[in-house]
């Protein structure tokens, strides 16, 4: 079948991406599911940090790619092999399709699939091979999922199956920002009620972060960031005091806002610079979390005797550590029970026609979740 796709086409281009030729609308050529695999309608997809990280080329990619991976959409076909998902249901999108068979997977740690991560890597399915061609030429999928078309084929390792009650714009946010923000917290951290939490960078990830903090009852909660809209937005969704990263002292206003240091720190950003301190910001015994994925050329440089002499420690949290379909089903039905306000993070809606400006928005840090709806005019 023939859909409509964004493809990035190369790398490195800097903002501004509007009226620029490397992320350009396609048609293109679709193939149908393979074994274990679903043919998805995408309803909405988020813009999130790491599709702008292809487009500028601090995360190298296969080129021709259909970008997007955080989405959900309805299943329209499925794969020989595929038994418990059927045409009509409503699905979440995740961005590590998990084989369900190495050693990762089967000792509950999805978010490290080595199969996944392989094919992501190669711009591939788990199955191999890449859907989208046209006039013989091969494009590449996005972590798995390539949620900016009108149509994309995953593998059954990357979904999971949600109610048709949630909406689809809060359905998509689940699979990426919240998933990853949430997860960091009450997985990698295992945050305690009565914790201090700092929260550097208000993304949506990092917005996901403040909301488990919150509702797991940290307190203090202090976010951090340089755009007053995104303080506001933190500190009603639970922030008990907010820092602006322009300050001067960052370190200081946040060891004097948390008590002496944060428990556990939490790095949204994917900046090197920004690990060291949120690092120099947590208490004696306390955990900085790195969130974000910084450039891989980037390296930070910690006190290495704190380790030891301070018992601090330093954690990566990737997709939130989680296993999405444990954890996918507690985050909707958190949100049902309006404990987690996940559509409060959305700052806009676009079409195809918008999605270069969007990245423009995204880029200079005024967007938190912007939602691309593939099928609309």
């Amino acid at each position: 079948m023939e859909t409509r796709a964004a493809v990035l086409w190369r790398l490195g281009d800097a903002p501004p991406y509007a009226g620029g030729s490397a992320l350009t609308v396609e048609s293109l050529t679709l193939a149908p599911p393979a074994a274990g695999e679903l043919l998805v309608r995408v309803e909405a997809a988020g813009l999130c940090h790491s599709d702008l990280s292809v487009i500028n080329g601090s995360r190298p990619r296969p080129t021709p790619m259909v970008l997007g991976h955080e989405a959900a959409g309805v299943v329209e076909a499925i794969g020989p092999g595929v038994i418990d998902v059927a045409p009509g249901d409503h699905v979440v999108m995740t961005f590590v399709p998990s084989c369900g068979h190495c050693v990762e997977c089967a000792s509950g740690r999805p978010a490290m699939c080595v199969v996944g991560a392989a094919a992501n890597g190669a711009g591939r399915l788990v199955a191999g091979g890449t859907r989208f061609t046209r006039d013989g030429v091969e494009f590449a999928h996005h972590l798995g999922v390539s949620a900016f078309a009108e149509r994309t084929v995953v593998s059954r390792g990357s979904v999971v199956v949600v109610p048709p009650s949630v909406p689809f714009d809060v359905a998509a946010m689940l699979g990426c920002a919240v998933l990853t923000g949430f997860g960091a917290v009450v997985n990698t951290a295992g945050l305690r009620p009565g914790d201090s939490v700092v929260v550097f960078g208000l993304g949506g990830v990092g917005l996901s972060a403040v909301m488990a903090a919150a509702l797991a009852g940290a307190h203090p909660v202090v976010a951090v960031d340089t755009v007053e809209s995104k303080l506001s937005l933190a500190a009603s969704l639970g922030a008990t005091a907010v820092v602006d990263a322009s300050s001067p002292d960052v370190v200081s206003a946040v060891r004097s806002a948390s008590g002496g240091g944060a428990d556990h720190a939490f790095e949204c950003v994917g900046s090197a610079a920004v690990l060291e301190t949120a690092f120099a910001a947590t208490a004696r015994g306390g955990c900085t979390v790195a969130v974000g994925l910084p450039d891989p050329s980037h390296r930070a440089a910690l006190p290495a005797v704190t380790l030891t002499g301070e018992g601090r420690v330093l954690r990566g949290s990737y997709m939130g550590s989680a296993a999405p379909a444990r954890d996918i089903p507690r985050l909707f039905r958190l949100w049902e029970a309006g404990k987690l306000p996940v559509e409060r993070l959305r700052t806009g809606d676009l079409t195809f026609d918008g999605l270069p400006a969007a990245f423009d928005e995204l880029a200079a840090g005024r967007a938190v979740r912007q939602l691309l709806h593939p099928s609309a005019t």
